[in-house]
This record gives structure tokens, C-alpha cells and sequence, in this order.
């Protein structure tokens, strides 16, 4: 399938200034960033192009020979001379690590590290904690313990990674710098060494209680504060609590996805929650006051008009869900269900007989918004 067009992706004109694309490039790649759309195959897509298409337009030389050429000048199989390598390197000036840094706290990879020489400095991963609560605790809000993976030193080898303590010894592919060069026809790239995979030393002999990572995996309690007005799907981030980084790297974030069980008496539409109301036939047709439970337990009276029909829904202003981190509150809607009785006794169905025969032939007059005098007819047979 033939490519899309470089400046179609990020929505802007070919004589967009660097800032212009730049910009465009941030507001895609913070809407479509795997992270903020976790197993959306169609946003990750949209991200990898967005990402292709930053990495021409930004570098000068490669834009003119895009310009120029189209997506062959930029493709290092076209024989058009652009061989200008993959695109998922992002190490020159203007990469992802630059514009995102402030917001995702290097988690790719370390800010820009790939250029210095040294170790490399990973950041640990991040962890998903699925936490269950009620709708009710949704509504109040809810804290809460929760036990979580945790790691600390080995106390083995007293978190080197190597039996009885030995010493790491330095990487003799890379010599300690954690980087290797692999030339091309063209150019030089550095490249995370293979051999000690970016940490500069190498174990020789592995501690067999950790196998040689120099921690031990646990667990620990955390206190957890799930704020009201939280939607069903939501994450909540526990920074530092995911596993640790590597070469001093700092550890990963540990998110907790909140799912909300379903209420058996109450259905959730964002701030609003709807209930049904059973109601007597007899208090539907002459009117009376029910009394409604909210979510929390509250008791409210919900005066029924005569004439009510199944169906009708009253409006409670405020005694709905909270809004998340605000003082607004939405509405709960109790939708009527009018009962009709069961198990009548041959009494009670002698007299419901009577009731017919009392409406005459004239029995439309008594349908829904007719006039009054079913319900004064109504009132008269139970009296």
C-alpha cells in the first residue's frame, strides 16, 4: 500500500517552518503515544507514521531529497541515494527524547544517553495493578491497601550480581563504554553493545540466588487514595513503584487501573445515574409519594402526580455521581415502573370486575391524557 504523504500526516504545508512541524509532530505523538492508548493497534499505527514522518521533515537533508524525490529519495533500498537508515533511531538533534523529556521522564531509553559515551542508563518498566471497587465506592471515594511486587539488593552477593561478591569486570567488546561502532558505506553508528548489553562490565561468574540482576523480587503494601468521581477504565500512576532501572536508571511507575462492578439498582452515564422505580397501579393512577434511595444510602420523596405513566422518569438534581476533582454533582433519573398486582384473590378480582364495568363504553376517555375522570372514577370505586 503506497505511503501517505509526509506533511498530510502531520497536517501541515510544505513550506511549514521546523517550529510548525515540530509542534504538529507533539500534539499527534501525545494523542496517538502507546502509553496513552494502551492495545489500540490503530493508534499505535497512526503513531509509527507520525513518528516516520517527523524524522524526514526535521532533519534538513532529508526533507530536500523528500522534497525532491518524494518517498524514494528517503529509502535506502530505491536507488535514489537517500540511504538514510531506519527511522526508529531518533539520535539526531530534534528526536523524541528532546520534545518529550519534560513529560515522560526519559522513559525512552534515557534522554538523550545514547549519545554519551559510558554505560547506558535504563529506565525500569512499568507495572498494571487492576484494582475492583463498587459503584458506591466510586461515588465516596476509597482508600485502600494493595500488595505489590517489590525488589531490593540480594543479599547474597549484596546486589553486584556476582557469587560471593566478586567484582564485575569490564566489557571487553566495548572496553566499558557500553556502546560499539558499526560502520557502514556511509556511516558510523553507534550502537548499544551486545555482549554487556549497555552496562559496560560483564559478570563472569553469576550470583545463583538473583542470577546475577543483584535483586530479589518481593512484595510490599502500598496505601492507595481513589479519588470520587472516578470512571470505570481509569488509571491511577504510582511513581517509582514499577520495576527497578538498570545501571542506576530509575524505576519504572506502577499504574492502577480501576474497574467498577456492576450495581445491580443503578446505571452509570458519566456524572448521572438512572434507577426504576416500582410504584402501585393504584398510587399511579391517584397520586402519592414514593420514597427513592440515592446511591449513598440518601432517602428522597418523589411526589407521583395522578394519571402517572409507566415510564415516566423524575429528575433528582444532584444526587447523582460527583464529578472527578470537583465540587458538581450529576442527576439521578428514576424512571417508573408501575406494578400490576399478582395473586389476586377471587375477592379482590370480583372487585377490579366491578371497577371495569364502571367505565362504561365510553372507555377511551380514561387512556393516558384523557380528562380527569378516570382518576375521580378511580378515587370514587376505592372510597
Amino acid at each position: 500500500m503506497a505511503k501517505r504523504d509526509f506533511y498530510e500526516i502531520l497536517g501541515v504545508t510544505k513550506s511549514a517552518s521546523d517550529e510548525e512541524i515540530k509542534k504538529a509532530y507533539r500534539k499527534l505523538a501525545m494523542k496517538y503515544h502507546p502509553d496513552r492508548n494502551p492495545g489500540d493497534k490503530e493508534a499505535e499505527e497512526k503513531f509509527k507514521e507520525a513518528k516516520e514522518a517527523y524524522e524526514i521533515l526535521s532533519d534538513a537533508q532529508k526533507r530536500q531529497a523528500y522534497d525532491q524525490f518524494g518517498h524514494a529519495g528517503v529509502d535506502p533500498n530505491s536507488g535514489m541515494g537517500g540511504g538514510f537508515g531506519g527511522f526508529g533511531g531518533f539520535s539526531g538533534a530534534g528526536g523524541f527524547d528532546e520534545i518529550f523529556g519534560d513529560i515522560f521522564g526519559g522513559m525512552f531509553g534515557g534522554g538523550g544517553r545514547a549519545r554519551q559515551s559510558g554505560p547506558r542508563v535504563y529506565r525500569g518498566e512499568d507495572l498494571t495493578y487492576q484494582l475492583n471497587i463498587t459503584l458506591e465506592q466510586a461515588a465516596t471515594g476509597y482508600s485502600t491497601e494493595i500488595q505489590i511486587p517489590a525488589w531490593s539488593d540480594c543479599g547474597t552477593c549484596h546486589g553486584t550480581g556476582s557469587k560471593n561478591g566478586a567484582k564485575r569486570e569490564t566489557c571487553s567488546m566495548c572496553h566499558g563504554s557500553g556502546t560499539v561502532l558499526q560502520a557502514s558505506s556511509i556511516f558510523s553508528i553507534k550502537q548499544t553493545c551486545p555482549a554487556c548489553h549497555g552496562e559496560g562490565t560483564v559478570i563472569k561468574d553469576p550470583c545463583p540466588d538473583c542470577s546475577g540482576t543483584g535483586k530479589k523480587k518481593g512484595s510490599k503494601v502500598l496505601s492507595v487514595d481513589i479519588p470520587a468521581g472516578i470512571a470505570d477504565g481509569m488509571r491511577i500512576r504510582s511513581s517509582g513503584n514499577g520495576k527497578p532501572g538498570l545501571n542506576g536508571g530509575p524505576a519504572g511507575d506502577l499504574y492502577i487501573q480501576v474497574l467498577i462492578s456492576p450495581n445491580k439498582d443503578f446505571e452509570r452515564d458519566d456524572s448521572d445515574l438512572h434507577r426504576q422505580v416500582n410504584i402501585p397501579f393504584t398510587v399511579a393512577a391517584m397520586g402519592g409519594d414514593v420514597t427513592v434511595k440515592t446511591l449513598v444510602g440518601d432517602e428522597v420523596v418523589i411526589t407521583i402526580p395522578e394519571g402517572t405513566q409507566n415510564g415516566k422518569i423524575f429528575r433528582l438534581r444532584g444526587k447523582g455521581m460527583p464529578e472527578l476533582r470537583s465540587s458538581a454533582k450529576g442527576d439521578l433519573y428514576c424512571h417508573i415502573n408501575i406494578e400490576t398486582p399478582v395473586n389476586l384473590t377471587k375477592e379482590q378480582k370480583e372487585i377490579l370486575k366491578k371497577f371495569e364495568e364502571s367505565l362504561g363504553e365510553n372507555i377511551t376517555r380514561h387512556q393516558p391524557n384523557s380528562s380527569e375522570s378516570f382518576t375521580e372514577k378511580l378515587k370514587k370505586f376505592f372510597n
